[in-house]
């Protein structure tokens, strides 16, 4: 490498650059060449390395104890920084004899007290104990003895920012009794300690034993690295794994809120497949139709739901309560969220008409032999047309039979007043409401999502369900109470619910939009429009640089909330997953060529 020291007059640092006429003499360009900085400058307690500077810290003290993690809070800063660690084996045998000499100069220190009448001395005797305890575990070989050295350097754009770090750092470590100092006069062989060089040219060491230098050992950060679940991204703080297992919280629920085009449906995708992997049943309400190819890949099923769909769903449909539940408890909840549903069909209901439909509806089960008593598992249920027919010839039902005829009879009659025939028996289920009309979106939400309750409620399992933009049901109260009920209840069926948004407004504005996230244990933030993030951040208490974060985040980065936790996290996912979840209509039309010119070659 082609370098030459300038000598500068005394007590300036000293100069070390590389210039490019001495590598053209020279003939070769080597590696180092390409990786070294413009220029060197050494002073007494820092080295200026281009336009930054850096300096090297030594820790050279610890107190009596470690505990476990003492050394987080230093991995955890928001800071640039190296760590250098080096750990040289001692021989047990010497290590023994020089304890033993220590031993006696303590026992000798003490009984020259004892003898003097002084008072007992404290440290002396903890310092016996200490010692003898070591003495007693290297024998035994349950520790043993290391030349310990720990060095920090850290990395700024200016000596006031590089003071201001150290502080910092020293101010952490003096707090847990741990003390360092920069390294002055030798900042440069602290450099070439810390670099990835296994030399330590410091040679600051302190002789430890096992278990404190363990306490250092792993790094624990706010990763949310658990032992099980499934990846969800990567730590932009620390590069670490983002592991976790959503039913391992007290609610398995998540939201996840950001702007269109932010990564929301990618994200959602790559938890689906991963979770499928853990014996996860997962069912989508897709309504951009982003997850048909996914189904296809995993041989789930995928469901049109529209006017001219032949896929239907039977709002009367009942399951066969659970040994817990009694049938007329079933019976009664669905009469309920019937009501909710012809609420939202209706546009509104006065109390009266409430009454009337809550009446009405009880008689259309009762036509069919539908009663409390029923054995739920043999009935053949009623259709929208059978609660037409007894609101007709019911006192006072008469304009809401006349209102409900376009969802039997009128343009709109296609796609509810059928019997079932959809099944979800899948690992994957996916219902789209794509080439549902805007004004009749809410309804086909909230029908899918009571169809989905009733067969979870029919059968405990582990599943997930998720409502991809959630705010169209938000958009009113009686689709986002149904939500807001889900929400809380569904933890007792095992089901995890995610509702995804890129309208937080129209989402935080319900009543319910802020309970749905007090009862969601996961939240995803990716980046945010700036005519929201006021409320984003008032709403998660944000501060202001996560606010900056979310706003200047690209694609597939934000912040991740595990219960009291959270973290910066990337969405990263395998060229084979990127291939299955993208939504890029570049990579989409890519991906349709590839296959077509596949087919054309097999045919």
């Amino acid at each position: 490498m082609a370098f030459f020291r300038k000598k500068q007059p005394e007590k300036e640092p000293e100069i070390l650059s590389v210039f490019p006429q001495d590598i053209y003499e020279a003939g070769v360009l080597e590696l180092q060449d390409v990786i070294a900085p413009a220029a060197l400058e050494i002073n007494s307690n820092f080295i200026k390395l281009g336009e930054k500077v850096a300096r090297t810290l030594f820790i050279f003290a610890y107190p009596r104890y470690l505990a476990v993690n003492w050394f987080s809070p230093i991995i955890n800063l928001d800071k640039v920084f190296d760590v250098s660690i080096f750990i040289h084996p001692l021989d047990t045998g010497a290590a023994l004899r020089q304890l033993q000499k220590k031993v006696a100069e303590v026992q000798s220190q003490i009984h020259l007290r004892e003898e003097k009448g002084l008072v007992r001395d404290p440290m002396l005797d903890t310092a016996h104990q200490d010692l003898e305890a070591l003495r007693d575990k290297l024998q035994q070989a349950q520790e043993k003895l290391f030349s310990f050295g720990l060095y920090l350097t850290i990395y700024a754009d200016s000596p006031e920012e590089l003071n201001k770090t150290e502080t910092e750092i020293r101010s952490i470590l003096e707090s847990k009794l741990v003390y360092a100092k920069p390294a002055l006069f030798q900042q440069a062989p602290g450099l070439e300690s810390v670099l990835p060089l296994g030399t330590d040219k410091l040679e600051v060491n302190t002789k430890l034993n096992s278990s404190p230098i363990s306490s250092l050992f792993p790094f624990i950060s706010f990763d949310l690295t658990s032992n099980k679940g499934i990846l969800y991204g990567i730590n932009r703080h620390n590069s670490s794994l983002v592991l976790f297992d959503r039913f391992s919280l007290e609610n398995y629920n998540s939201v996840v809120f950001g702007k269109a085009g932010g990564g929301k449906s990618y994200a959602v995708k790559l938890e689906i497949l991963r979770s499928l992997m853990l014996d996860t049943d997962v069912i989508v309400i897709d309504p951009e139709r982003e997850y048909e190819y996914l189904a296809e890949t995993v041989d789930g099923r995928y469901f049109n739901i529209s006017l001219t769909s032949h896929h239907h769903i039977n709002p009367f449909d009942l399951p066969p309560p659970r040994e817990d539940e009694s049938p007329a408890d079933v019976l009664r909840s669905n009469i309920i969220n019937l009501v909710g549903l012809l609420r939202i069909m209706f546009g509104g209901l006065t109390p009266e008409e409430d009454a009337i439909l809550d009446r009405a509806i009880t008689e259309t089960y009762a036509s069919r032999d539908i009663t409390p008593e029923s054995d739920f598992s043999k009935i053949n249920p009623p259709i929208l047309s059978d609660l037409e027919l007894v609101l007709a010839n019911m006192e006072g039902g008469e304009s809401l039979a006349q209102r409900l005829r376009k969802y039997t009879q009128g343009t709109w009659a296609g796609f509810i007043n059928q019997p079932t025939n959809v099944d979800i028996n899948k690992k994957l289920v996916v219902f789209s409401v794509r080439d549902m009309e805007d004004e009749l979106r809410p309804i086909a939400i909230y029908l899918i999502i009571h169809h989905v309750w009733n067969t979870v409620r029919a059968s405990l399992k582990k599943r997930l369900l998720i409502v991809d933009e959630a705010w169209w049901l938000m958009k009113t109260e009686d689709g986002a109470s149904f939500l807001f009920g889900i929400a809380k209840r569904a933890r007792k069926y095992y089901l995890a619910l995610s509702t995804i948004t890129q309208d937080v407004g129209d989402f935080l504005n319900s009543p319910y939009g802020k309970s749905i996230i007090t009862n969601s244990s996961l939240q995803l933030l990716l980046k945010q429009a700036p005519a929201t993030i006021d409320l984003v951040k008032e709403t998660f208490n944000l501060t202001d640089e996560e606010k900056f974060l979310l706003l200047e985040s690209d694609v597939g980065e934000g912040i991740f909330f595990a219960g009291l936790k959270h973290i910066a996290i990337k969405i990263l996912a395998s060229y084979t997953e990127d291939q299955i979840i993208t939504s890029d209509p570049s990579q989409l039309l890519a991906i349709k060529k590839a296959k077509e010119e596949y087919q054309k070659a097999n045919l």
